[in-house]
C-alpha cells in the first residue's frame, strides 16, 4: 500500500491530537504543516519533522500531500475545505464545517465536483459509549425511545477567551457554547433519535457576560422524528468540567451515561455497558476519547470506501441546523420547525 501524505492547518491545541494519531496509523505520514506564527510553525515542523508553510494556499500546491486536515477557527474552516477540494485534496475538517446552514449548499457543491473526499470530525460519535447506545437502540433493548435528557456543564472562563480572541464573537466563532461546546452533545441526541423535527428554545450570557458576544448558558426542547421528546441544558459557567450526563427513557428500560460510564437501567437492575475511559489515562475524560477512531475510519475509508466511517457534510450540517434553530427560536420565543 502506498504512503498516504498528511499536512495539518493550523497549530492549535487540537492539532497535537490528530498529529498523535497520524502517527498511530500504518502508510500515513504527516509531510507539512502550515501555521500564520512562524515561531510556532517552525517549531512544530522541526517536532514532527515535516514541512512547514506559512501559508496554507502554498502548501495546497504540494502535489505530494493527499490530506489535508483543517484544525483552524471556526470562519476559516468553509474557505479552507474549498480551497483545499478545489486543489484535488481530501478533507478532514474539525466541527462545525461552517458557521452558518446557508453555506452548507456552497461547499456540497463544491464537493460533487472534486475529486476528494470530505469528512467533518465529529468524534464522539465514536466514543465507546455512543457506539454502544446505538447499538442498544438497534437491538431495541429499551424498546421505544421516549426521552433523551442531556446535561452539558463545562467551565470556560475569561482566559479561555482571550488566548484565542475568535473564540466568543459571532462573526469568527459562529456563536459560542451551542456551536463550539455544545454541538458534539446535539449531534449525538439527534443521531441516536434520527433526527429533529422542530425545536424550542433559550440562549442566555450569564457569567460570561463582557468577555463573549455569545451565550454561555442554552437550554431547549426537541421534538425527534422517531417520536420521542428531547430535553437539553448546557452552560460553559460550571466550575469543573463535567462528563456529559445523557439519559434515554424507553418502554422497556433507561440508557444512562453518568461519569463517561454507560449503563442499562431495568426495574432494579443496573448493568454496565461501555466506558469512554482511556486505558492509558490519557485525554480529556469529560469530552470522549473517539478522535483517533474518528481519523482512523476516516483513513479507511480513503482505501475501502465501504470500510471505513465518515460524518459527511450532510451529517454534519443536521446539527448546526439545530444550532441555527435554537439561536432563532430564542430570539422569536417560539417553536422553529426543521425541514426534512
Amino acid at each position: 500500500m502506498n504512503t498516504v501524505n498528511a499536512a495539518i492547518i493550523g497549530g492549535g491545541a487540537i492539532h497535537a491530537i490528530h498529529a498523535e494519531a497520524l502517527q498511530q496509523l500504518p502508510n500515513v505520514r504527516l509531510r507539512a504543516i502550515a501555521e500564520t506564527d512562524i515561531n510556532k510553525g517552525r517549531q512544530l515542523a522541526a517536532l514532527y519533522d515535516c514541512h512547514f508553510y506559512h501559508d496554507y494556499r502554498e502548501m495546497l500546491w504540494d502535489d505530494t500531500i493527499d490530506v489535508v486536515h483543517i484544525c483552524t477557527p471556526h470562519y476559516l474552516h468553509k474557505p479552507m475545505i474549498l480551497a483545499a477540494l478545489a486543489a484535488g485534496k481530501h478533507v478532514l475538517c474539525e466541527k462545525p464545517a461552517v458557521m452558518h446552514t446557508l453555506d452548507v449548499a456552497e461547499v456540497e457543491t463544491a464537493l460533487a465536483h472534486a475529486r476528494g473526499k470530505l469528512g467533518i470530525c465529529y468524534q464522539n460519535r465514536f466514543n465507546p459509549t455512543s457506539l454502544a447506545i446505538k447499538h442498544q437502540l438497534q437491538e431495541g433493548a429499551i424498546g421505544k425511545m421516549l426521552t433523551i435528557k442531556a446535561v452539558l456543564t463545562w467551565s470556560r472562563g475569561g482566559s479561555y477567551y482571550t488566548a484565542s480572541p475568535w473564540r466568543g464573537k459571532a462573526a469568527t466563532e459562529g456563536g459560542c457554547l451551542l456551536i463550539n461546546q455544545a454541538i458534539h452533545t446535539l449531534d449525538l441526541m439527534q443521531w441516536f433519535a434520527e433526527g429533529v423535527t422542530r425545536v424550542k428554545g433559550v440562549v442566555d450570557n450569564t457569567w460570561l457576560a463582557g468577555t463573549i458576544d455569545g451565550e454561555d448558558s442554552a437550554m431547549a426542547t426537541f421534538a425527534f422524528r422517531n417520536g420521542a421528546r428531547g430535553l437539553f441544558y448546557a452552560s460553559n459557567c460550571h466550575t469543573a468540567n463535567s462528563p456529559l450526563q445523557l439519559e434515554i427513557h424507553g418502554e422497556k428500560g433507561t440508557l444512562l451515561l453518568e461519569g463517561s460510564e454507560l449503563w442499562r437501567i431495568h426495574a432494579e437492575t443496573r448493568q454496565k455497558l461501555a466506558s469512554d475511559a482511556a486505558p492509558d489515562g490519557s485525554g480529556k475524560s469529560y469530552w470522549g476519547v473517539g478522535h483517533h477512531e474518528a481519523i482512523r475510519q476516516f483513513y479507511d475509508a480513503l482505501h475501502h470506501p465501504t470500510a471505513g466511517s465518515v460524518c459527511s457534510i450532510h451529517e454534519a450540517a443536521k446539527s448546526l441546523q439545530i444550532v441555527d434553530a435554537i439561536y432563532r427560536s430564542s430570539q422569536l420565543r417560539t417553536w422553529i420547525n426543521l425541514e426534512k
